[in-house]
């Protein structure tokens, strides 16, 4: 009888491969209190912001505003200075726009 080896954990194998697309990924954890991580990825270096804004379209923060490199990108966003509340962020990576919503809650 055969027998099967101990598999003891699986790895990416994509884990080394460039985006093709850029990405903006939900934030974590959300709801939050009072700072939240935000993911991106984009394909290759290029200007990106990463603006938060309030419900009546108001920029409370701008988190990044530069040329950035390829690959997967982590922002934290602490929000101790604004109130409670759904908020929208908006990646702008070259001429591609990407928003997501996240609570504020405390």
């Amino acid at each position: 009888m055969a027998s099967l080896p101990n598999i003891t954990g699986i790895d990416n194998e994509n884990s080394g491969l460039m985006p093709e697309t850029v990405q903006l990924h939900q934030n974590y954890p959300n709801p939050f209190n009072p700072s939240t991580t935000i993911e991106f990825s984009i394909p290759e270096a290029m200007n990106v912001t990463l603006e938060v804004f309030n419900m009546l379209g108001e920029r409370v923060s701008l988190l990044v505003n530069e040329t950035m490199t390829a690959g997967a990108h982590t922002i934290q966003w602490n929000a101790s200075e604004v109130p409670s509340g759904i908020y929208t962020y908006r990646l702008t990576a070259g001429n591609q726009v990407s928003n997501r919503k996240m609570i504020l809650l405390r």
